[in-house]
C-alpha cells in the first residue's frame, strides 16, 4: 500500500516538473512520517525512501532507536518546533533541523553537534503568510538570522523552509512560494551562495510549490494516509 503510494507521489512530482519545465532530479521528497510508526517508516524504506520528517522530538528520536538497523540508510529530518531544551538529542540524533527561527536554537545545536558526526544541515523558518498561529520568522528578520547562523560550526546552512497558509486555487497557493522564492534570491545576491534549499509544499500544494521552485517538497498524508494535522 505504502509502496503504491509512494509511486503515485513521485510521478506527481514528475508531472509538476514537466509543466514547470524543471528536471524531476532537482525536488526531492521527504516523507513525512509524524504520528505514524516505525513499520510504515520501514516499509517506506523498503520501497525505496530515505528521507523522513518528524515533527516532534521525542517522537522521532523513539524512532530512529527503533529503526537503528537502517540508520546508514534513512536521512532524518525535523520539521517541528525546536525547544531549546530539547536541543541535545536533536544535535545527536537527526541529519536535518529545517525549522530554526531563533539564534539561541543554532547556537545549542552547534555547541551540541558531536564532532564525529557531518555538520548538521539547517533551514531558517519564515513565517512567509504572517499567520499568528504559525511559528518562523518574520521575512524582514531573516537576513540578520542567516548571516549569524553561517557563522556558527558544527552547522551547515542549507536554504528556507514555510509552512503557507492553505489556499483554494493554484495561483493561490503559488503565491506564498514564491514569496520565499524570491527571499531565498536575495540572500543568495547578498552572498549567501551556499544557501540551496527551498523546503515548501506538501500533499495539497506541492504542485504549486514545484512551479515555485521548491527543491524539497514535505508529504506526509498522501504517502501513510490521513492524520490530524495537515502534511
Amino acid at each position: 500500500m505504502i509502496a503504491d503510494k509512494l509511486q503515485q507521489v513521485h510521478e506527481r512530482i514528475a508531472r509538476a516538473c514537466v509543466q514547470a519545465g524543471r528536471d524531476v532530479q532537482s525536488v526531492t521528497l521527504l516523507s513525512v512520517s509524524k504520528t505514524f510508526g516505525a513499520d510504515a517508516v520501514r516499509d517506506a524504506v523498503a520501497a525505496g525512501e530515505q528521507r523522513f520528517g518528524e515533527n516532534y522530538v521525542q517522537e522521532g528520536v523513539d524512532k530512529i532507536a527503533a529503526l537503528a538497523d537502517l540508520r546508514p540508510r534513512i536521512e532524518w529530518h525535523l520539521i517541528g518546533p525546536l525547544q531549546s531544551n530539547k536541543t541535545r538529542v536533536v544535535a545527536e540524533a537527526f541529519d536535518w533541523v529545517q525549522s530554526v527561527d531563533r539564534l539561541k536554537i543554532a547556537q545549542r545545536l552547534s555547541e551540541q553537534r558531536p564532532a564525529h558526526l557531518p555538520p548538521l544541515q539547517l533551514c531558517l523558518q519564515v513565517n512567509i503568510s504572517g499567520e499568528a498561529s504559525k511559528s518562523g520568522l518574520r521575512a524582514a528578520d531573516v537576513a540578520e538570522l542567516a548571516h549569524a547562523v553561517a557563522a556558527l560550526p558544527r552547522l551547515r546552512l542549507r536554504g528556507l523552509m514555510a509552512i503557507p497558509e492553505p489556499a483554494g486555487d493554484f495561483d493561490a497557493q503559488r503565491a506564498p512560494h514564491r514569496a520565499l522564492r524570491e527571499l531565498l534570491a536575495q540572500l543568495q545576491s547578498a552572498g549567501r551562495t551556499t544557501m540551496d534549499t527551498l523546503s515548501m509544499g506538501m500533499s495539497a500544494d506541492l504542485e504549486a510549490a514545484i512551479a515555485e521552485g521548491a527543491t524539497i517538497v514535505r508529504v506526509g498524508s498522501a504517502i501513510f494516509g490521513s492524520r490530524s494535522s495537515p502534511g
